[in-house]
């Protein structure tokens, strides 16, 4: 098929004396052989996308000739075009030809011409001729024997009285042999055939008849133009069509060809439609559908008749509306494509995450929307593994540490009731400084691991990066094991950040956990601050906006990555360790995170040389706020009179030592075992300014239920949830009621202390 269409298209450009012009249904000009540029003077570059109305004289423009030539080709299959037509340079010459319809499904004309000025000129002359002196025949004859096309007259008899030249050679015969002999007579083979009706019908009729036709004599397609002359006889000249029918059959199978080929893009086109898994519909600007396919019932329960006329937003989950609003808004001032997710509704109410490509075309949007539910959940999921994944990594030697520290603890405890016994008390100080050394220890190591295996995303903070890392040298040295030599090296000074503290802690743990890996057989492991300026260019290199950054680097000097693998370290999923030692995700989450903080990652290694691996995070104004784990209770702020605290606890422990706190700084405090207790007091005329409860408690109600429930009658109650809990199912999926405030165990009492306080006066 494709090569029919190239032997067309080869037969058409080499068509030369002939103008071969497709129109659309407009009229305007979508294709020009080089036979047009060669009669007409226009390049095909100059002409396509011109009306056709540039060929056509003024006068005929006026007359609205070139509308009612594509009305007649369209009724008639193909309408005569001989008149004179204007060149590039402004000449006027005179064309014979025709115009018919294109059989595609867009529609559109095709017009072939020919230059015949030279014959129109020579038959007028004959004409003159006829009417002047004998004298006149000498110039008649001088002037057809210079015509290059074949010419000759008959009388009305149809004897032959002039042939010229041109003639003879292509009948083979001597013009002087035929003159005065009747044409028929010479050449019996064309009796009967379409031109020997045409002579006699124009010599009957006395009117011009053109036509193109198969010659008898000549055994090929000719053009005939036969005039009648004023001595009752004709003028007739033809010319060698062959070529012309050629391209003319070339462009027919061509037309088959794109017919073809356009029928079947269409039924893919219908196929991929009906059958893609894909959302695809046709909206306007304004969300308006206009065409779904089958994937929307599939997918997401709606019907076809549900759906078309209603708006595309109408589906959009309220959160998501305002941005997919603002990717239509860009789509409409022009740009090409937009990529953009959001979540939709089905039919049964739940939402589906789904990614859309769209692109306009006129005044429509074309879309075409992946179903991306089941893929975040799994990314959600591989995600938390990688952070347990760094857990798992740390507990063994934390099992150690516990041990070790319970011991401490434990041993205190005994020491302290022995010297009690014994009445010697000046000992006792030494073993309670000792014990809650050790329970404070046990409290960081424990936060640590909560923060690591946490599930929500935390609001951005204004940290400071040195004390972060103090806080977490321990962890480190201790995940790193004997064989590494860990150093910390501080930039004095080190400029605020503000991140989420507890992503930059699991970036920090991971990158010394790879940098742990990749010293095998022990080695050096750097961690270093500095405060960092990039101008301009040095911004662009590292592909950042210019600014002040805070640069948290890890070093090692293990085995090293190739540049290879360096390119691909950030890549999602990819790995250097053996299967099932990782997930291939601890790196992408790292430069997702210093992405989205408005920073940046960068890796230099080399093979056996180490690696370093710097975070660049955005340097921000400010003071960090200081830490107050080190307060005193006996400078805990105090109870104002009448200040009532409810305590929910199923711990007897907890909740005798919050009690006790409370009382000592002057509160009154109610105790509640479980919900259902709380509760009751809560529904009760008790004065209550400040719920504290745990939000893991018996009995079929937890304390976020029992707070919700106790809102109904108190909707002004203040609520601090105590818990050991990390996930965000402890406190209904990570949001908070406004008053809801949450504090993680184990935590110091004069720290209780001064929330409560803060709490009970602000809110």
């Amino acid at each position: 098929m494709k090569r029919k269409a190239a032997i067309a298209n080869a037969i058409i450009e080499s068509a030369m004396d002939y103008a071969i012009i497709s129109l659309d249904s407009d009229g305007i000009i979508t294709s020009w052989n080089q036979g047009a540029e060669h009669v007409l003077g226009w390049s095909a570059g100059e002409a396509l996308g011109q009306p056709g109305e540039i060929i056509f004289t003024a006068e005929d423009c006026a007359a609205d000739v070139p509308r009612r030539e594509m009305q007649l080709a369209d009724q008639a299959g193909r309408a005569a075009d001989e008149r004179w037509h204007v060149r590039r340079d402004g000449s006027l010459f005179f064309a014979l030809g025709e115009l018919m319809p294109l059989r595609l499904e867009e529609g559109g004309y095709v017009k072939i011409l020919r230059d015949r000025t030279d014959q129109r000129r020579a038959v007028q002359d004959l004409e003159d001729s006829r009417k002047a002196t004998s004298g006149a025949h000498a110039m008649l004859a001088e002037l057809t024997e210079s015509l290059e096309d074949p010419f000759y007259a008959v009388d009305a008899e149809g004897r032959f009285t002039y042939i010229n030249r041109k003639a003879g050679e292509l009948w083979g015969r001597a013009p002087g042999d035929l003159i005065g002999k009747i044409c028929w007579d010479e050449f019996p083979q064309a009796v009967g055939s379409e031109p020997y009706h045409a002579h006699r019908r124009a010599m009957v009729e006395r009117t011009a008849i053109r036509l193109e036709a198969k010659s008898p004599i000549l055994g090929k397609w000719i053009d005939i133009d036969i005039h009648p002359i004023t001595t009752g006889g004709l003028a007739v000249y033809f010319k060698d069509a062959s070529q012309r029918k050629a391209a003319e059959i070339a462009l027919r199978a061509r037309n088959d060809t794109l017919s073809e080929e356009i029928a079947e893009r269409t039924r893919e086109r219908d196929r991929i439609w009906q059958l893609s898994g894909d959302l695809m519909d046709v909206c306007s600007a304004d969300g308006r559908l206009h065409t779904v396919n089958a994937a929307w019932t599939a997918m997401l329960g709606w019907t076809e008749e549900e759906l078309l006329g209603g708006n595309f937003f109408d589906l959009i989950h309220p959160e998501d509306r305002e941005a997919t609003a603002a990717e239509f808004a860009r789509l409409a001032k022009g740009e090409e494509a937009a990529h953009f997710e959001n979540r939709f509704r089905g039919r049964d109410g739940r939402y589906r995450v789904i990614s859309w490509t769209t692109a306009p075309e006129a005044e429509l949007f074309y879309s075409i929307g992946r179903d991306m539910t089941d893929h975040r959940r799994v990314e959600e999921q591989l995600r938390q593994s990688q952070k347990m994944e760094a857990v798992g990594q740390l507990t063994g030697g934390l099992a150690h540490d516990f041990n070790n520290l319970l011991t401490g603890i434990t041993g205190s405890l005994e020491m302290m009731a022995i010297r009690i016994a014994q009445g010697r008390i000046g000992d006792v100080e030494k073993y309670n400084a000792a014990a809650h050394g050790a329970a404070k220890r046990a409290a960081a190591l424990t936060h640590r691991l909560l923060a690591f295996s946490r599930r929500q995303t935390l609001d951005p903070r204004l940290i400071d990066p040195n004390r972060l890392i103090e806080d977490m040298l321990e962890l480190i040295v201790r995940s790193a094991g004997p064989d590494i030599d860990t150093r910390y090296v501080a930039q004095a000074d080190l400029w605020a950040t503000l991140v989420d503290p507890n992503q930059l802690e699991n970036a920090l743990l991971n990158l010394c956990i790879n940098a742990r890996d990749a010293m095998p057989d022990g080695g050096r492991l750097t961690i270093e601050t500095s405060n960092r300026s990039l101008d301009d260019r040095t911004a662009r290199f590292h592909e950042m906006e210019p600014g002040r950054y805070v640069a948290v680097c890890v070093s090692d000097t293990g085995t090293g990555m190739t540049a290879d693998v360096v390119a691909k370290a950030f890549d999602p999923f990819f790995t250097t360790k053996p299967i099932g030692v990782g997930t291939g995700l601890g790196l992408s989450m790292i430069y997702g995170f210093a992405r989205q903080s408005g920073g940046s990652v960068r890796i230099h290694s080399q093979p056996s040389e180490g690696t370093t691996v710097c975070v660049y995070l955005p340097a921000h104004i400010g003071r960090a706020e200081p830490d107050d784990d080190d307060a005193d209770l006996a400078d805990a702020p105090r109870a104002i009179s009448g200040e009532t605290v409810l305590v929910v606890d199923d711990e007897p422990s907890v909740r005798m030592l919050v009690t006790d706190v409370l009382e000592e700084l002057g509160y009154t405090a109610i105790e509640a075992a479980d919900g259902a207790a709380g509760l009751k007091v809560l529904q009760s005329d008790a004065r209550i300014d400040l719920l504290v409860s745990d939000v893991g408690l018996p009995g079929g109600m937890n304390g976020r239920q029992m707070a919700d429930a106790a809102r109904v009658t108190r909707p002004d109650l203040k609520v601090l949830f105590i818990t050991g809990f990390a996930q965000n199912a402890a406190v209904g999926n990570g949001q908070l009621e406004p008053g809801m405030h949450v504090m993680t165990k184990p935590f110091a009492m004069e720290a209780m202390a001064t929330r409560i306080k803060a709490l009970i006066e602000g809110g």
